[in-house]
């Protein structure tokens, strides 16, 4: 039977700011040379005859997910899958399924298809060979990747009789942070949910902590598609015809799969667990011991990283004296801390969090701020990822801006022009093909090139190295809004 891994990329990891952000979510953030998306892919090794993953994300994130898969050597045609808006993880899977299966819904063969798969869904479970799902979170880490590679083939035994699987991560402590699963009446190598926890309060968690018989819930499934999408038929009808309307509205860009807008907004947002898993009577879970997080905060990040010698984690350059059991990450400056312990420290180029590492929780309070005042560090960094590279702001003054821009190799900028800004391009490191109205010029190191405001003009690297860009703005305005896109490959409006 054909499993194929589903990766799903939404959410935003509010309280591991300021390294994750609305446009660079913690799954992508680099966490020392590697991120958490290329370690689920890295994972995936472990586990024999999988098909290429399927991932499902947003607009923004879409070529960080298609660079990464590349990187990994996975096909990306028609293998990332966009979703125009957020509608958490029930609508997002049953897109999955459908894409895999190719079960469409058509308005005229919507209440056939329906009815047809409440019928199977009420009826005694048969033992399929159609394609299953492993549905992971991008953002997860588990260190003990046999153990999950063999919890998988439980799962997975199971899941052919038509359960619907859910991994539970044998509890370490009486974690109030996760949601709780009950184990119910034994399967061959694993139980039925006998009930759903939604996160405790630190008393209740002690206490099935103590009593046992509980995992926590890791939000990882294994199951048919054809099974998921008939139990969402029966538990959440509207979603099932949503997105059954979305997925026939879909089309392609590029490698990328894009379902139908209209549907897809109007589809409920609900997760798996409220809309499926907490209703169906064919809930099943197995047990998973593995080093597994969910990196839910930075003390958590911190649990799951090596420790030296004075049980601090430092990324980066860091220079710590007289502390302990700190968390210290510095993406670009040096970065020293004396004589604190307990501790988080995060430096960007454009913000730096202290806290202590037991708040570490409270972090999304400071984000909630920064949106109150309208304050753009919430959503992205001075570095801003593009799908032909990356550019940062070095200096944001009165009428100028000069920035630093990272081409990849054979990537273009946009044939585009500007009603409010001229531009100065010099060429540090690489060699670039510039594009201005009708001529065309090849530019070397320490050459430069000016384009004057209002000409349309496009920035070409046709070599196999990056090429590495200084750009001075001078104007009115220099907002990112003031673009007048002619041709653009990455699809672009």
């Amino acid at each position: 039977m054909a499993i194929c891994p589903v990766i799903l990329c939404g959410g935003a990891g509010t309280r591991l700011w300021p390294l994750s952000r609305k446009l660079y979510p913690k799954q992508f953030m680099d966490l020392g040379g590697r991120t958490l998306f290329s370690d689920t892919l890295e994972r995936l090794r472990a586990l024999p005859g999988l098909e290429s993953p399927l991932v499902v994300c947003n607009e923004e994130q879409r070529f960080f997910a298609a660079a990464q898969l590349q990187a990994a050597g996975h096909a990306t045609d028609g293998k990332v899958l966009l979703e125009p808006v957020g509608r958490n993880t029930a609508p997002a899977i049953a897109v999955a399924c459908r894409a895999l299966t190719d079960i469409s819904l058509s308005r005229d063969e919507g209440t056939m298809l329906a009815e047809a798969e409440i019928t199977r869904a009420e009826g005694a479970l048969s033992r399929d060979e159609g394609t299953m799902l492993l549905v992971l979170p991008s953002d997860h880490v588990i260190k003990d990747v046999a153990a999950f590679a063999a919890a998988a083939a439980k799962a997975a035994d199971i899941a052919r009789d038509g359960y619907l699987v859910t991994f539970g991560i044998v509890p370490t402590s009486p974690e109030s942070g996760y949601g709780w699963l009950k184990q119910g009446e034994p399967l061959a190598g694993g139980w039925k949910v006998q009930r759903f926890v939604e996160k405790p309060d630190r008393e209740t968690a002690e206490r099935m902590f103590s009593q046992g018989g509980y995992c926590w819930n890791s939000g990882m499934f294994l199951f048919r598609a054809d099974r998921y999408l008939a139990e969402l038929a029966v538990h959440a009808p509207e979603i099932h015809r949503l997105t059954g309307l979305a997925f026939e509205g879909r089309s392609a860009d590029m490698d990328f799969l894009r379902v139908g807008e209209e549907a897809f907004r109007a589809c409920p947002a609900d997760s798996i667990d409220y809309a499926v898993m907490e209703k169906t009577e064919y809930a099943a879970m197995v047990g998973l011991e593995a080093g597994w997080s969910d990196l839910g905060a930075w003390d958590a990040v911190y649990d799951a990283s090596d420790k030296d010698e004075a049980a601090n984690v430092c990324v980066g350059d860091v220079l710590a004296e007289q502390t302990r059991s700190s968390y210290i990450h510095s993406s670009g400056r040096l970065v020293a801390v004396l004589g604190l312990d307990n501790v988080v420290v995060v430096e960007t180029a454009d913000a730096v969090l202290v806290a202590d590492k037991d708040k570490s929780q409270a972090v999304k309070t400071l984000v909630q701020r920064l949106a109150a005042d309208g304050r753009d560090e919430k959503d992205i960094h001075l570095r801003v990822f593009r799908p032909w590279g990356w550019y940062e702001t070095l200096v944001l003054g009165e009428r100028f801006q000069v920035k630093r821009i990272m081409l990849n190799p054979g990537a273009q900028l946009s044939l585009q022009r500007h009603y409010h800004r001229a531009e100065h391009w010099v060429v540090v490191h690489g060699t670039g093909r510039v594009t201005i109205e009708e001529e065309d010029r090849l530019l070397h190191e320490d050459e430069s090139v000016y384009i004057p405001l209002g000409l349309r003009h496009r920035l070409y690297n046709p070599g196999k190295l990056p090429l590495e860009v200084i750009e001075v703005q001078s104007g009115s305005y220099l907002g990112e809004d003031d673009i007048e896109r002619y041709e653009d490959r990455y699809g672009r409006s």
